[in-house]
């Protein structure tokens, strides 16, 4: 429940980000716009020749006398047109995504330099960072649709087609939506969509938190172009704390450092590699080993060791330690 509610926290987070940012939101709702005119266009299109798909798909109705016919067109059409709808719906986002790659990676990064850090994006080409969208969406609409057939066959099941059924489609495409999303920034990272699901199964609960709300949204006109650029601001701050602990360096330890030990010269004590303490520093241990004489590898006389001044039990009885 945690993560449920945290994944909604960054919806409302990145809604506030482009709302203190109001020049990043208007840039933000260029691709949402060009968008909604292709769909605008498209949807226009098959409202106007509905009538006629519908003759041409059920010619066998052709003899059907009234009102059998207009009946089951008629039924046809509402269906195709709706099935039209709940499409626009699922793949608008891809599609902003797709047409507003350079304007949506400026807007992810804006939101990564205001919070501190942004890692460098891959040094490729333009069609080629478009190519790789392209083709990771349609690995993840791939998906999306192998659950959706899934869920429309369990839809005819009694009861649970009418209230389980629906409730968990809602959550399936909130998932589905987060990782089209969360796309900019993890491509920017230059991570591919296999680990990218990965990561995002291993956190359902932030993602469907996120995804869930923001797919309810979308179904409300026009509230998709206008909600969009927050989305992508919101999964920018989502990738932030998916991948802190992979991509932000430790921090060094002050205890260490005070020790005589750079983290940056190496490894730490008693690891390979480690660095000699210098002689007198706080904490070290002594004086530096002397070079190799120049005789190597003959062997070595063994170490004389003061004779015991006293009897059992003294110290002077012991030789001194290693170190």
């Amino acid at each position: 429940m945690r993560d449920l509610a945290a994944g909604m926290r960054y919806l409302g987070k990145g809604q506030r980000w482009v709302a203190q940012h109001g020049r990043w939101w208007g840039f933000g709702l260029i691709p949402a716009l060009i968008a909604l005119v292709l769909y605008a266009a498209v949807l226009t299109v098959l409202a106007l020749w509905s009538g006629d798909i519908a003759a041409w798909a059920t010619p066998f109705a052709d003899d059907w006398g009234s009102p059998w016919q207009g009946l089951l067109r008629g039924v046809f059409v509402a269906l195709l047109f709706a099935g039209g709808l709940m499409l626009s719906v699922l793949t608008f986002t891809a599609v902003t995504l797709l047409i507003g790659d350079p304007f949506y990676e400026s807007l992810s990064e804006k939101v990564e330099e205001s919070e501190g850090h942004c890692p460098p994006s891959p040094d490729r080409p333009l069609w080629q960072e478009i190519w790789i969208a392209l083709r990771d969406s349609v690995h993840v609409l791939l998906r999306a649709a192998g659950f959706g057939i899934l869920l429309f066959a369990l839809g005819f099941v009694p009861f649970l087609g009418q209230t389980v059924v629906p409730a968990v489609g809602f959550c399936v495409s909130g998932f589905f939506l987060t990782v089209e999303l969360t796309s900019v920034a993890l491509q920017r990272r230059d991570i591919p969509v296999r680990e990218r699901l990965r990561l995002l199964r291993g956190r359902k609960a932030l993602a469907v938190g996120f995804g869930t709300p923001v797919v309810l949204l979308f179904l409300i006109p026009f509230v998709a172009v206008v909600l969009m650029p927050g989305a992508v601001a919101g999964a920018t701050l989502l990738v932030r704390d998916l991948v802190a602990d992979e991509e932000e360096p430790p921090a060094p330890d002050r205890d260490a450092v005070a020790a005589g030990h750079d983290p940056a010269a190496g490894a730490a004590y008693g690891q390979p590699g480690a660095p000699y303490a210098q002689p007198g520093a706080p904490g070290g241990f002594g004086a530096a080993p002397a070079p190799y004489p120049a005789n190597q590898g003959q062997p070595r006389a063994p170490q004389q060791y003061p004779r015991p001044q006293s009897g059992p039990g003294s110290s002077a009885a012991r030789p001194p330690a290693a170190w």
